[in-house]
């Protein structure tokens, strides 16, 4: 969404990703929103792989799962309610880079033999990886931010 309309606030976005959340299927059709049921931990790793191929790489593979900044709780928020996350524009942008040049194959290359071990197809995590291509990649079209949300 535009950074401007993003309010620096935990409680608003809370209410905010939880109406998002009420939209789900209408916002992932537009493309204004991508999810994943389970599996955050398992992508994250996936793109670490990109750590140890890419020797000059500054970590941008950290960014299109666990990227960002938190936003703090308020004062009278429940803490143990798990954090938000804001990636401003530029860092949708270099996340967007990254998924856009890294290859899918050689990742799967150096760690799929762990995955699958653990129940993972090369064409789950696949399908992932271009949903969230398509997902940054028109983020950091439009300049938008992306905010983040790992409810249980």
């Amino acid at each position: 969404m535009p950074e401007s309309e993003i309010r620096d606030d935990h409680t608003w976005l809370a209410a905010f990703m939880s109406e998002a959340w009420d939209e789900h299927f209408a916002e992932y059709a537009a493309g204004l929103t991508w999810s994943m049921n389970k599996g955050w931990d398992t992508v994250n790793d996936l793109y670490a792989a990109a750590d140890t191929l890419c020797a000059d790489a500054d970590a941008p593979w950290t960014l299109p799962i666990y990227g960002g900044r938190p936003v703090p709780h308020g004062p009278d928020a429940d803490p143990s309610r798990p954090p938000l996350m804001l990636l401003e524009p530029p860092g949708v942008s270099q996340a967007a880079r990254f998924l856009a040049t890294v290859s899918f194959d050689e990742l799967w290359n150096a760690v799929g033999a762990r995955f699958g071990a653990l129940g993972w197809t090369a064409r789950e995590l696949l399908e992932h990886h271009r949903d969230l291509q398509g997902f940054y990649g028109r983020a950091a079209l439009a300049g938008h931010a992306v905010v983040k949300a790992v409810w249980a």
